[in-house]
């Protein structure tokens, strides 16, 4: 697989809590030059980004990031808001103890409110593989598949693991066709991207395969 190919699926992403608009103006830059799906950046860098890239770029934002446990209101008005700021995509961190709770009227409540609140705007699902069981997993599939969501994304990057090639497998097996998955979170070489996309995800949310093409001079 050609690493434009590659890139051309991954979300470039920089969601260090200190990145400053300066940081999110270079993403964008490099996002443009290499062709990416889209930039990853915090809700406060969306609409300086939007100004700064108009329709060059496509722009993702997080919501309820990284521990998932705000309300669904508030998750709801997060996704409105980021939207009418710029945003593209959204990748929503689902409730972990109400997962862990098998709630799953109040879960997959959530994930339709979220959605109804993205409207047309690509939602992507966050369940932290890393945090859940095989069944939990499993449930999950099933509730994002319910709730319409365009993405299931195994990981914010931010908790005890990232993404792996085990979990990609089983979230493509166990989720309905129309939904995408996205793998996210400690993937740093050529040869494990394309691992993950050979598995059947659809999307990388990595900063790593920009820095690989800048490496190699391209």
């Amino acid at each position: 697989m050609e690493i434009q190919d590659i890139l051309s699926r991954c979300d470039h992403t920089l969601l260090r809590t200190d990145c400053t608009a300066q940081e999110i103006r270079t993403l964008c830059d490099q996002g443009i030059r290499y062709g990416v799906a889209s930039v990853c950046i915090p809700p406060a860098h969306v609409a300086g980004a939007k100004r700064y890239v108009g329709d060059k770029l496509r722009l993702c934002t997080v919501i309820g990031f990284p521990n998932g446990y705000a309300t669904t209101r508030v998750k709801a008005f997060e996704a409105d808001d980021a939207i009418r700021n710029g945003a593209d995509e959204i990748d929503m961190v689902v409730n972990l103890g109400m997962v862990r709770d098998r709630a799953r009227d109040e879960i997959l409540d959530e994930l339709r409110r979220v959605r109804m609140a993205c409207g047309e705007k690509i939602l992507k699902v966050i369940i932290e593989c890393c945090l859940l069981t095989e069944e939990e997993k499993r449930m999950m599939c099933a509730l994002v598949s319910e709730a319409r969501a365009d993405y299931i994304k195994t990981s914010t990057g931010f908790s005890t693991g990232g993404a792996t090639f085990e979990d990609v497998e089983l979230l493509r097996q166990c989720c309905d066709p129309a939904v995408k998955v996205k793998a996210a979170g400690g993937i740093s070489s050529l040869e494990d991207a394309e691992r993950f996309l050979e598995l059947g995800a659809d999307r990388l949310g990595t900063s790593r395969i920009v820095k690989i093409a800048m490496e190699q001079g391209l």
